[in-house]
Formats: C-alpha cells, sequence, structure tokens
C-alpha cells in the first residue's frame, strides 16, 4: 500500500470513529460499522479509477457516511437509480466487488429528451474496472431486475419525479422499487430540501421537495421508516433558493432517508 493510500484510508475510517474530522451532528448518524467495514468503504473512494472530479465532490456530497449509513457491503446488488454522471455507481462498484452487482438505470423518460442521457452510465459499465455495473434504460414504474435488490439508491432526483411526472408517477416509482427488493432491503432517498407549505410552481422551480412528502409517498407504497441522517444537514440553507444558485450549490440542506421492506 502507497502512503498516499494509506493516509486516504486513515483520514477516511476517521469519520466513522468519532474523531473531530466528523461534525458532531454526522456522529449520530453513522452506525456503528462491522470489522473492516470502514477501510473497505475507504478503499472504494480511494479507489484509483474513480475520475478527479468525483473526488473532488467527496467533501460535500460525504459518500463514506452515507454508505455506512445506508449498510451497503460487499456482494451486494445494488439498483442506482437515476445515477447522472454515475458518481455513486463507480462508488458502489468498487465496495460490493466482484460478488455484488450494480444496474444504473436511466429512465426511459429522459432518454425520450435526451438521446445521450445514458452515455455516462453506459461508458462506466463498458470499462473493464467496473466489470459488475449494468447500465439499463426502463420506465421507472416497471423496474426490472435479473435478481432480487437489496439496496434501491437515488441520489437528488425524487424531486423531479414528484413534480416532473408528478404524485402518482413517484408512487408508481416507489411501487416498483418495494417489488424489485427482497424482504428486508433498503430503499434510500437523499434530496434538496423545501420549506413545508410551498406552491407547486415555487418548489418546482426551485428543484427541492418537503422532506414529509418524500416519506409519506414511500411508506404508502409499503416500506417502513428506518431513519434518518443528518449528515448533509446545512441550517445556513434558508430553502428558498434554487439549488443550482452559486451561493449555495453543492451546500445545500439534504435530506438522508432510509427505509425498508418489512
Amino acid at each position: 500500500m502507497t502512503t498516499r493510500r494509506f493516509f486516504i484510508i486513515f483520514g477516511l475510517v476517521g469519520l466513522f470513529s468519532g474523531t473531530a474530522i466528523m461534525p458532531a451532528s454526522a456522529q449520530l448518524a453513522a452506525p456503528a460499522l462491522r470489522h473492516g467495514e470502514g477501510v473497505r468503504i475507504a478503499a472504494a473512494l480511494s479507489n484509483r479509477d474513480r475520475p478527479e472530479a468525483d473526488r473532488a465532490a467527496d467533501a460535500n456530497r460525504k459518500p463514506a457516511g452515507l454508505l455506512a449509513f445506508a449498510g451497503v457491503g460487499r456482494g451486494m446488488n445494488v439498483a442506482d437509480i437515476m445515477p447522472g454522471q454515475g458518481y455513486f455507481t463507480r462508488i458502489f462498484s468498487n465496495l460490493v466487488g466482484a460478488g455484488g452487482h450494480v444496474w444504473a438505470v436511466v429512465p426511459a423518460a429522459r432518454l425520450a429528451q435526451n438521446p445521450r442521457a445514458a452515455d455516462a452510465v453506459k461508458a462506466i459499465a463498458a470499462d473493464a474496472s467496473f466489470g459488475n455495473v449494468t447500465a439499463l434504460v426502463q420506465k421507472l414504474d416497471a423496474l426490472s431486475f435479473p435478481k432480487p435488490l437489496d439496496l434501491a439508491w437515488t441520489s437528488q432526483n425524487y424531486h423531479d419525479v414528484y413534480y416532473g411526472a408528478g404524485p402518482d408517477a413517484a408512487l408508481a416509482l416507489d411501487k416498483a422499487v418495494f417489488a424489485s427488493l427482497r424482504r428486508g432491503g433498503t430503499f434510500m432517498v437523499v434530496d434538496h430540501v423545501a420549506n413545508p407549505g410551498m406552491t407547486l410552481d415555487a418548489v418546482r422551480k426551485l428543484h427541492r421537495i418537503d422532506p414529509a412528502i418524500i416519506r409519506q409517498q414511500v411508506e404508502a407504497a409499503g416500506f417502513q421508516f428506518e431513519g434518518e441522517s443528518k449528515l448533509l444537514a446545512n441550517p445556513a440553507d434558508s430553502h428558498t433558493l434554487t439549488v443550482f444558485d452559486p451561493s449555495i450549490r453543492g451546500h445545500t440542506d439534504q435530506v438522508v432517508l432510509k427505509f425498508r421492506k418489512p
């Protein structure tokens, strides 16, 4: 192990040890890790196959704590739903290893709008370094996988479904995820926080969502609420600016919700 990689891993493991590296609010969000889990997460993040742009985003996106909270581990079958450029797809691939698999699901409706929407994750799937990744284009209300999932994950996307396609479409997505998970499987939703009671037009423009709406929708699909992490909370975010505003972009107040299929 190189000196550089040792210090990367050491520093990331420190995120789970209660040291000053992790804010007090985040310490409560991460569960106690099983032996070696912190090292495996750190190794997945320090993998040289991850682009520098992804590494640079880690400070704000805090993937180590999120992975621990979600319980991602070796051998798991994971769906990264609406994966964007594949930031989490690559991390999941490194962490689940050869015994697991990652399906990066691009919505068919998104591809109809932008024919190149799946190019990024298709390139990941074609890369030998990420041989356990498959890129899929599917309708979000008709998800289908070769194996029952251990984890379904969507980050910064739920608001687009709820306010773009409508509440019924979001509920249909939740039901499709429910059907795709094994019993006891986990559904993780991360999104930008909106103030309660905002008008439909206002909140749609901000690309945010009230966390209570997410929880109501997902529980209506049959899930049990497992908990919330404050790892991405930002009290300085007023929730009144679009998430693309330069003053808040990359630092929005985000909710991290964990649900389980009973």
